[in-house]
């Protein structure tokens, strides 16, 4: 999966490619690729184009490698931020812990940028973004998030996860992109361009 995404890229062009539930951490799972620079984090990776003509600063700001934050200037002169986020339970010997690191980021921190994209595999279900899928589960991130910042989903509603339990089959929308309000009418969204 993870070259296939980087494939994509090239072929459209894209300066960032940001790839979460990659396990990185596993011994032996070493990949490079041609055109892209790739910053690993937890469970997660940023590929940043060689030849890009953005400049990019990775900026700590916690979350135990499950948040990755990225301060990126234009030739122009303008700026904004972009943050990979991974919020899912760690799991230590195939069981998952009670510690969700993303949520541990310094938050208020990280959003003190006017012209910000989160992307990010929330694993978190509300009907605020998903009116399919109720119950909720885990939404108190990603809800207290939007609230205080005044965030809102830049994608289309889609879902974009589906899950096989007991021959059963659901879908539902917990990795998207959100932004501040007042940058929503400045992106441009392609959903055909989605990887599994």
């Amino acid at each position: 999966m993870t070259m296939m995404a980087l494939e994509k890229g090239i072929v459209w062009g894209a300066d960032v490619v940001m790839m979460q539930e990659q396990h990185v951490e596993r011994e032996g799972y070493n990949i490079s690729h041609p055109g892209y620079r790739l910053v690993r984090g937890g469970r997660m990776m940023t590929a940043i184009q060689r030849d890009t003509h953005l400049e990019f600063l990775e900026v700590d700001k916690g979350g135990e490698g499950d948040v990755q934050v990225f301060d990126i200037k234009y030739l122009s002169g303008r700026k904004m931020r972009l943050v990979n986020v991974y919020d899912q339970l760690r799991q230590e010997g195939g069981v998952r812990s009670q510690g969700r690191p993303a949520q541990t980021a310094r938050w208020s921190e990280i959003m003190e940028w006017e012209k910000i994209l989160l992307g990010a595999d929330w694993n978190a279900r509300s009907d605020r973004w998903d009116p399919q899928f109720p119950p909720k589960r885990d939404p108190n991130l990603l809800e207290n998030l939007m609230d205080e910042y005044d965030l809102i989903d830049v994608t289309d509603g889609e879902e974009t996860h589906t899950n096989t339990r007991n021959g059963e089959t659901s879908e539902s929308l917990i990795g998207f992109f959100i932004t501040k309000i007042l940058m929503a009418d400045r992106l441009q969204i392609s959903t055909d361009l989605a990887t599994t």
